[in-house]
């Protein structure tokens, strides 16, 4: 019987050494690799590898020069992103697995599985990667094991996890981990055992990502891209974690951590949550444009969060790197990450320049000439197409980041100060608003929505919400995420956090932008710091507490009054029709909502029948 369809009880989880080989060894005698290596994550072993894929075809060694030790990836054009419609939550039951998740059987989904990876790795290298989100030893820590017969993903893991012998060492015989498998699903010998070509980058039209909650299994088939094949980041961190998390008494959240240090000198971290599209790695690596202050990352993604034992809740980044989106990322909008990327990085889809640098869209306001695009054609303006795959990446280490806080690798976390909400919201929501409590912030959390902006998405204007930005992430019914939110505020009592919105992407009628967001978003932070200090009093309105507008520091906008206005301003009427969208959100989870927040709906229709 294979290690895959092997009865699994419920509630079983992976632990020690010994059941790490058993395993190891079980999935080799399922998939057929050719060899098994155990990788120790050393720089010796990723030189070597990378050496190999710049041979055989599947990376571009980048000019040193230009960019030393840097690559260039180009993934198969069926294979380019995540794939929410094949992402499965093999839970027990579909409700555990909530109306926003793919379900599936888990006794189908390992039927399925055991004949997909079945020889899936015939003539290939299965590599062992043993790695740890958090630092090593860290008391919000874990650790996973990934087994992938892509070096693709070897590299990458490396740059975005403590990945090898370091991770391995904590693995005894108490220690429980998360089994992730991964195979681009090709294997190089056929089933008459003829051996077959391989291809710069392989994958299948078939692609599977299946998330087993109750034994913590990851299995992944077909993709060599991304969080398809990085298993370690959404699958594990997000969809898996999330429900660890749930089960422990922690969070796990699709969140940026920043450090923020006023004029004064004191320091404070921010956790916050953004869809995608509404710049959350701009804001982790904001350049504030008020002297003396100073924003640090700590991470631009993803955040995990528990309890201390000061009664604080306090936080990791889960991650040792990034996997960033390059388009729209250039010196004017995020130097910060220019600079990261600048050597020791993993670039796919991007454009490649004939002296054998990288461009994208965003990079300068002028392509160079002469450039090959991500399928690896001769590019110009008048081709038509984007030189880089809008979803293009890069892959680095977090330490090259120069704006790095020193205590971002902190084992025990950070204490978090305040938690931000938000969205790309061109009318209705504020500049920025505080929850009046916890489960006022958990309101606003689970209400986050961003606006239709092309008629290709839908009806523009029209509200996507996206609750805690974690719609296509959580391991678990979205309703039941947010009684967890609950609990946890019930348990930090007056220790919790502050919780506040923000919106940096208001317009007016004319469609002009009312705020001029990137650095100058650092006076926002500025007001939520004086709240947080007790140096301000706030407006009382329907919907939470507003900014005095003298509370603000607006010097050098030379914003309009009426503007300033505006982004301060309650549309009663707008927020009437709001209450009516959220309470169509509510009714999908039925009468999981908690108790708690269809009485915070109730009371802001309440609030707003009254508001003038």
């Amino acid at each position: 019987m294979s290690a895959l369809s092997a009865p699994v009880a419920p509630g079983m989880v992976f632990q020690g050494r010994e059941a790490l080989e058993d395993w190891v060894d079980g999935i080799a005698a399922l998939t057929r690799p050719d060899a098994v290596v155990w990788c120790d994550g050393s720089e010796a072993e990723a030189e070597l590898l990378a050496t190999r894929m710049v041979s055989d075809g599947s990376l571009i060694r980048l000019n040193p020069a230009l960019r030393p030790n840097s690559y260039l990836a180009r993934s198969d054009e069926g294979d380019v992103a995540r794939l929410e419609d094949r992402t499965f939550i093999c839970s027990r039951t579909a409700e555990d697995a909530g109306p926003t998740n793919n379900w599936r059987d888990p006794d189908a989904m390992r039927f399925e599985l055991t004949e997909r990876f079945a020889g899936a790795m015939r003539g290939r290298t299965m590599y062992v990667l043993p790695f740890s989100m958090g630092p090593v030893g860290g008391a919000i820590s874990r650790v996973g094991v990934q087994l992938t017969d892509s070096p693709y993903a070897v590299l990458s893991m490396r740059l975005m996890t403590r990945m090898g012998e370091v991770a391995l060492a904590e693995i005894d015989g108490f220690t429980q981990w998360v089994p992730a498998v991964h195979s681009v699903g090709m294997p190089l010998v056929d089933g008459d055992g003829n051996r077959v070509p391989d291809v710069a980058w392989p994958s299948n039209p078939v692609k599977i990502i299946a998330h087993f909650p109750e034994t913590r299994e990851i299995w992944s088939y077909g993709s060599g891209y991304g969080g398809n094949a990085l298993l370690a980041k959404k699958c594990f961190a997000l969809r898996i974690a999330s429900v660890m998390a749930r089960d422990e008494g922690w969070l796990a959240e699709h969140m940026l951590l920043i450090k923020l240090t006023s004029p004064a000198g004191r320091a404070y971290h921010v956790a916050a949550a953004f869809p995608s599209a509404c710049g959350k790695t701009n804001f982790a690596m904001m350049r504030p444009k008020r002297p003396g202050w100073r924003v640090e990352t700590l991470g631009d993604d993803i955040a995990w969060l528990r309890q201390g034992p000061d009664g604080r809740l306090r936080a990791i980044n889960p991650e040792a790197g990034f996997f960033g989106v390059a388009p729209g990322t250039g010196v004017s909008t995020n130097p910060a990450a220019m600079a990261t990327v600048a050597g020791d990085t993993i670039f796919t889809n991007v454009a490649l320049t004939p002296d054998g640098d990288v461009w994208w869209e965003g990079m300068s306001k002028t392509p160079p000439e002469g450039l090959i695009d991500w399928r690896g054609e001769p590019w110009s303006p008048a081709s038509g197409t984007p030189a880089a795959h809008p979803n293009a990446r890069f892959t680095v280490a977090a330490e090259r980041c120069p704006v790095l806080a020193d205590d971002w690798d902190s084992p025990d976390g950070v204490p978090i100060d305040a938690i931000v909400f938000g969205g790309r919201r061109a009318h209705n929501v504020p500049l920025v608003t505080e929850a009046a409590d916890w489960a006022d912030g958990v309101f606003l959390g689970a209400t986050i929505a961003s606006e239709q902006t092309a008629a290709a998405e839908g009806p523009v204007g029209e509200l996507r919400f996206d609750p805690f930005a974690m719609l296509p992430f959580l391991g678990y019914d979205m309703a039941d995420h947010w009684a967890h939110w609950l609990r946890i505020g019930e348990r930090l009592g007056a220790k919790a956090p502050r919780v506040f919105r923000v919106n940096w992407f208001r317009k007016g009628d004319d469609g002009h932008w009312l705020w001029p967001g990137f650095g100058d978003n650092i006076r926002v932070l500025d007001w939520i710091v004086a709240r947080l200090e007790h140096e301000v009093d706030a407006v009382a309105s329907p919907i939470g507490l507003l900014p005095y507008r003298h509370d603000l520091d607006l010097a050098g906008l030379e914003l309009p009054d009426a503007d300033v206005r505006e982004l301060l301003t309650v549309d009663a009427a707008g927020w009437r029709h709001e209450c009516d969208e959220i309470a169509r959100l509510f009714a999908r989870f039925g009468d999981r909502v908690p108790r708690v927040l269809a009485r915070r709906l109730h009371q802001l229709r309440w609030r707003l029948g009254s508001y003038a």
